[in-house]
């Protein structure tokens, strides 16, 4: 199926109706007036009838393979744990099928390069990643005061990701938490890692730890960390430290501080506020993001719309393999307790 023959509604088979999938993916495309949602297909049956019956999609298929031999399909669209992203993306591609893919890409780098070289392979067809929420609305104009030079050279940041998703020791592991399913992903690491790299470029080294503070969850070892501290160096010089927690009782707001010559800007993504100061200012104070400069979330459109014109969109496959090469670096570092170089080979 390629760009040139596309019927009036192009039509979508969802591979794993989960949390994102329901909340934001399945309304986003029922409000496009040129897609429609044909299949479902879950993990488990039930749970994919529900979704059907929820979302008025007409037919319930018990296994993904079985959406890609069929012409009435153009769209796989994939909301599985990762652990399938690769497998079923490469298969898509190779049967024709445009792909949208959740993040994070892939369970590790090795495979996220293999799911860039089918799709480098099929060139005549739209891939796409799912882009993190985290900074959307303001990130533009906070890119805007970076580049204007509202801080001046910046000297040094500062990242704060600190949750408390798995605090509670006596709950059961979640699939996150399952390398089996999420590989070296873990916490939020991949999402502000592409984040970084959209604002500030990508690292050149990184230096890491990372601990296990619930090693047994129900009889299964975790052995993916619930802590990740990081030191890194950026571009020119630019020092950084990184930490994600998922078990910060109480915890912050998730923030992004730069600091520069001149002064230094935060942004919140808890509440996705920017915060700024300059030298001789007294303390930091909110800065209104202009309405030119908000972005809201279109990213169903903004696909569907690629593969109607044959456009690239972003967050690309290519961006996808430079956040897992940062979450393998990362992983490199703390299991071997040395620092790693970026780029990786």
């Amino acid at each position: 199926m390629t760009t040139k023959h596309l019927p009036k509604k192009l039509r979508i088979g969802i591979v794993g109706a989960g949390g994102i999938v329901r909340q934001r993916h399945l309304p986003g495309l029922q409000a496009l007036p040129n897609a429609q949602v044909v299949a479902v297909c879950n993990s488990r049956i039930e749970s994919a009838q529900q979704v059907a019956k929820e979302f008025d999609i007409s037919e319930v298929v018990g296994d993904w393979a079985e959406m890609l031999d069929r012409r009435d399909i153009d769209i796989i669209w994939i909301g599985t744990p990762p652990v399938l992203h690769a497998p079923i993306t490469i298969s898509a591609l190779e049967a024709g099928k445009h792909v949208f893919c959740q993040a994070r890409m892939a369970m590790n780098l090795r495979e996220g390069r293999e799911m860039l070289a089918a799709a480098q392979a099929r060139p005549d067809l739209v891939t796409m990643l799912c882009p993190p929420p985290h900074g959307m609305k303001g990130g533009k104009f906070f890119q805007k005061l970076l580049r204007d030079g509202y801080i001046g050279e910046l000297w040094h940041f500062r990242l704060l990701a600190d949750r408390d998703t798995f605090s509670d020791p006596l709950a059961p592991p979640h699939w996150r938490q399952r390398t089996e399913l999420n590989g070296i992903n873990c916490l939020t690491l991949g999402i502000y890692a592409e984040v970084l790299q959209s604002w500030l470029g990508s690292p050149r080294r990184l230096h890491a730890q990372m601990k296990v503070s619930v090693p047994k969850r129900e009889g299964y070892i975790v052995h993916v960390p619930d802590v990740v501290q990081v030191f890194g160096q950026w571009p020119n010089g630019v020092a950084a430290s990184l930490e994600w927690s998922g078990v910060a009782q109480f915890p912050p707001d998730e923030t992004l501080t730069l600091f520069g010559r001149d002064g230094t800007l935060v942004y919140n993504f808890t509440t996705d506020e920017i915060l700024g100061a300059r030298r001789g200012d007294k303390r930091l104070a909110p800065l209104e993001i202009p309405a030119e400069y908000v972005t809201a979330w279109t990213v169903e459109k903004d696909f569907i719309d690629a593969v109607v014109s044959g456009g690239s969109p972003e967050p690309s496959f290519e961006t996808g393999v430079q956040y897992l090469e940062f979450t393998e670096a990362v992983n490199l570092s703390a299991r071997g307790g040395h620092a790693v170089e970026l780029p990786l080979p």
